[in-house]
């Protein structure tokens, strides 16, 4: 029963989390943090914390802990599909790194649609999810680009941080960390070392024209024929999924009735493998008729024969490092990371020789690498 002569306005207002956070100078995140004691945070900052819940009077909400409890510590990633290598090797990174700091991995799978991705996002926030992964590339499209900025600014305001592993990222103050690689590097160096064995007609074979992936992946390409003073012919760019069906649907289709070429780039060693497979049932021998590399480097690579000369990507070191900057906050000082939001890693890219190429015409084999 309220007293005389007073009023709801008068009654003390109880301390919120929020409060406390703003108080101590750290995130809602680490306030949480130091609560539960479910995740190291630098002393410092915890005495902080624990200072300024004292100072504010804050009582813990024991239904509100409990709620907090149903996150379960989770990473969230999303990926185009769990059955392709290049999204597989990644997602085993994110699953072995969060599991190392006692998270539960949840895998998303959107079968190449970005509303579902969309939809993803937006449950795994629901699910209190400490950090959301999108993995491969992205097509730019103004209304879902914009989407998917208000989910980052969304996630970020609750704790929580969206990362974009092996995609570029959204432009504008979106909060996003990123994992990089290099991309356009490593199709650069590949088409190169073609060159420099004296190909000049080199096919591009597969990769859907609108992906990033695709898009960077065709520039180095085209880069590295133009270094040594080459012109690229539009009818030895050959765009299409990165599937293996593909790649011996339409390298077949090349063999019967292409243009001339003397090597073969495949956007990735699924598609090489399909192109292989198209090749030997037309008694075309590599690398003796033909030169073949892909990229990605994933065992298929090292399961055909010839061995696949191709592109090495740091597939489970980045799913890795993805983990790794999404958490980063508590690794640390404890400093509030949402200060810094935009943090970045950059892998690199080499190629693997081994023996699927040779000179146009010189019946030799390739050193191994």
């Amino acid at each position: 029963m309220r007293r005389a002569g007073t009023t709801p306005q008068d009654a003390p207002r109880r301390a919120t989390v929020t409060d406390v956070a703003r108080h101590a100078g750290v995130s809602t995140a680490t306030v949480s943090r130091v609560m539960n004691g479910n995740y190291p945070v630098a002393a410092a900052t915890r005495e902080r914390v624990e200072a300024s819940m004292r100072e504010l009077g804050y009582v813990v909400n024991a239904h509100a802990r409990a709620l907090a409890g149903v996150s379960a510590r989770t990473v969230g990633i999303v990926v185009n599909e769990v059955i392709d290598p290049f999204y597989a090797y990644i997602a085993r990174g994110v699953e072995r790194e969060a599991t190392g700091g006692g998270r539960l991995c949840l895998v998303c799978c959107t079968q190449g649609d970005p509303q579902r991705e969309l939809a993803f996002i937006e449950l795994l926030h629901q699910r209190r999810a400490d950090a959301v992964i999108l993995v491969g590339g992205s097509v730019q499209d103004r209304a879902y680009v914009a989407e998917l900025e208000q989910r980052a600014h969304a996630l970020h305001a609750d704790g929580s941080r969206l990362v974009l592993c092996g995609r570029p990222g959204i432009g504008g103050d979106a909060p996003t960390a990123q994992v990089e690689y290099d991309n356009e590097g490593g199709a650069f160096a590949v088409t190169d070392h073609l060159l420099a064995q004296g190909h000049r007609r080199i096919v591009y074979l597969g990769g859907p024209p609108r992906l990033s992936t695709s898009r960077d992946r065709l520039a180095g390409h085209r880069r590295a024929l133009k270094a040594r003073g080459l012109t690229a012919d539009p009818a030895l760019v050959q765009h299409g999924p990165f599937s293996r069906s593909f790649g011996y649907r339409r390298m077949a289709e090349l063999l019967d009735d292409g243009p001339e070429f003397t090597a073969v780039f495949a956007a990735n060693d699924i598609v090489a493998a399909g192109a292989a497979q198209a090749m030997e049932e037309a008694g075309v021998r590599v690398p003796k008729d033909v030169s073949l590399v892909g990229y990605d480097d994933i065992p298929v690579a090292q399961e055909l024969r010839p061995r696949l000369t191709t592109v090495h990507v740091p597939l489970e070191e980045m799913g890795r490092q993805a983990v790794r900057l999404a958490l980063s906050d508590a690794d640390g000082d404890g400093d509030d990371w949402r200060a810094q939001p935009s943090g970045s890693v950059r892998l690199g890219t080499h190629i693997v020789v081994r023996d699927s190429v040779a000179p146009p015409g010189g019946g030799s084999r390739a050193r191994r690498g």
